[in-house]
């Protein structure tokens, strides 16, 4: 018998119907690794369905933080056909399958040829033995214990603690399936320290297992927002539910409204009595709330909007990965006003930069959107447990009482070499002003003049102009002398810093940028750019929608190109270096 191989980095698939329990049985197993100080990272797919389909978890275990899946799958749970479909061309080498063959053979022709398959009638034991199938993932978490070489007071202690929301019968059962896996194990020849995989240990901090969504609804919480208005709709439910919980904790409001038109009308009425106020949504949301969202530009309404993207156009792929919303979140508009456009790339960015979009809606007196997509908002990882304490709250030019009292004339719309005027939350003594969405005066007065008109465009547009210091930079990596340059945002974060480091191995010196800004482009995205050859622009739309935006802000066109994605899967590390490799190999 061969020595265990020592694991630093492993990727588990676990896959069935809706209803088998595949997200419990990766989170137990991700339990014990993070237990001996692995990173995670988590990831899920699923049918755009209410119940049952083909559901699939995805685990990723490693010493060193990563932000994507791995290429290959080192363990593959199928609870039926379609998983080993799915996932047996995913698998590695010398992969280890665990299959239920309680409704069938394993298919043939699909796995690799040094694949080390266990076959148990996981179903039919549960049944057999506690007269219930969803117990089968207990069953399998012994198996699965064994081949990791976890001691079984381990196994037990971790399926306790991650099942103490059921009663105490349920919890005994579940224990109860789980010795059983063991035993089956055993009579496999799997018995302890015989398995193929030894756990290394990664250094043990408190840390934290979070989504993209709960990270930035946390964020949203944590930069004094109490009030939040949005609609479910796949994929940013998560932050309404996080919000609906725990504001009313700490004195804020969380509204299901009745559509996505309503909820930014309501998120607008609550940010003009000085409450900090959010929505959030997915694509086909957006698109309803645009003329809500001119409004805020237009009238000078604080109000953060969080795009979850999804697979589009219309209703799309509910459930799958783009990035296509990237016109309408830089260009969408009933006319021209300015906006901000933060892209996070994970979920300790998501807590960043939602903290540091309430503040700048605040500061700049206007709409603040913070792109997403479907993989930054569910997938979660492990991340450093965020510093409450160094969060900062910042007002901007927003008037109290006694201020009010100080001022010959308060008007609302005051000409300023900055762009933001000063304003009043509307009650305040002294603080009388007019809130239409018709063009105004400085007043707030219904106003057609040409010259006012001008004023007033070119004012809202300054306020561009004076926060462009505040707005994220980007994250660079890789080899600063680097002429080829791997450009990204949201999904493509993790998976272009690793996609670089196969390059590296096959003698290709790239550096990389994580762009956090959308709009407007900042100085140091385009200053990227100008110090490469040639720019590798990752997105997953069929359009070139970020090319076109860096295009268009004055980018130099020739020396970008597309590496482009819709088809509803993310990208792999080693798919996205060849993808680039091919595209090198053709002149670039």
């Amino acid at each position: 018998m061969s020595a265990p191989r020592l694991i630093d980095d492993l990727s588990l698939m676990v896959a069935g119907q809706g209803g088998d329990g595949s997200l419990t049985l990766a989170n137990l197993v991700g339990d014990l690794f993070g237990r001996r100080g692995f990173h995670l990272y988590q990831a899920r797919n699923v049918a755009s369905r209410i119940k049952g389909g083909h559901a699939a978890a995805y685990l990723r275990a490693s010493v060193t933080r990563r932000g994507c899946l791995g290429d290959r799958f080192d363990l593959l749970v199928g609870f039926d056909h379609e998983a080993i479909e799915e996932g047996g061309p995913l698998l590695a080498d010398d992969a280890h399958v665990i299959f239920d063959v309680s409704e069938g053979p394993l298919p043939d022709g699909i796995l690799p040829g040094a694949a080390n398959v266990l076959e148990v009638p996981f179903g039919r034991l549960a049944v057999r033995d506690l007269r219930r199938d969803l117990f089968k993932n207990s069953l399998t978490f012994g198996v699965i214990g064994r081949l990791l070489g976890i001691a079984d007071p381990e196994l037990e202690e971790v399926l306790r603690r991650n099942l103490t929301r059921l009663a105490g019968p349920l919890i005994e059962a579940n224990v109860q399936a789980l010795r059983r896996g063991l035993e089956y194990a055993d009579g496999a020849g799997i018995t302890t320290g015989a398995g193929p995989w030894q756990l290394d240990v990664g250094t043990s901090e408190d840390r934290l297992l979070i989504s993209g969504n709960e990270a930035a609804a946390f964020g949203f919480l944590a930069a004094g927002g109490r009030f939040f208005a949005g609609y479910p709709i796949t994929p940013a439910s998560e932050i309404l539910e996080w919000l609906t919980r725990r504001l009313p904790e700490f004195g804020g409001v969380a509204v299901q409204a009745e559509d996505e038109l309503s909820a930014l009308n309501l998120a607008l009425g609550a940010a003009m009595t000085g409450t900090r106020a959010m929505t959030a949504t997915s694509g086909p949301g957006i698109a309803l709330m645009q003329e809500g969202i001119s409004h805020a530009g237009s009238a000078e309404i604080p109000v953060v909007i969080v795009d979850c993207q999804r697979a589009g156009p219309s209703t799309g792929m509910p459930t799958k990965p783009e990035q296509g919303d990237i016109g309408m979140l830089v260009s969408g508009s009933t006319g021209d006003f300015p906006r901000i456009v933060l892209a996070a790339g994970g979920p300790a960015d998501a807590f960043e930069l939602t903290v540091l979009a309430t503040n700048l809606a605040a500061q700049f007196q206007g709409p603040v959107y913070l792109a997403l997509d479907q993989v930054v908002s569910q997938d979660a990882a492990t991340v450093d447990r965020f510093d409450l304490d160094a969060v900062q709250i910042e007002r901007g030019k927003l008037l109290v009482e006694g201020e009010l009292a100080g001022l010959d004339e308060y008007r609302r719309y005051l000409m300023t070499d900055d762009g933001i005027s000063p304003w009043a939350v509307p009650g305040t003594v002294g603080g009388q002003s007019l809130i239409t969405g018709n063009e105004r005066d400085e007043w707030g007065r219904v106003s057609t003049k040409p010259a006012n008109r001008v004023l007033m465009i070119d004012k809202r547009a300054r306020k561009l102009e004076t926060l462009t210091a505040l707005l994220p930079e980007g994250q660079r990596w890789g080899d600063p002398a680097a002429v080829i340059g791997v450009l990204g945002f949201g999904m493509q974060t993790g998976v272009m810093r690793e996609a670089g480091e196969r390059l590296g191995v096959q003698g290709m010196v790239v550096k990389g940028l994580q762009v956090r800004t959308l709009w407007p482009v900042p100085s140091d995205t385009l200053a990227f750019i100008e110090s490469c050859e040639r720019v590798y622009v990752i997105e997953h739309n069929a359009s070139a929608q970020y090319r076109r935006v860096l295009a268009g802000a004055g980018a130099p066109n020739a020396k970008l190109r597309s590496v482009l994605r819709y088809d509803g899967l993310p990208f792999r590390p080693t798919e996205l270096a060849a993808r680039i490799v091919d595209q090198e190999g053709a002149g670039g």
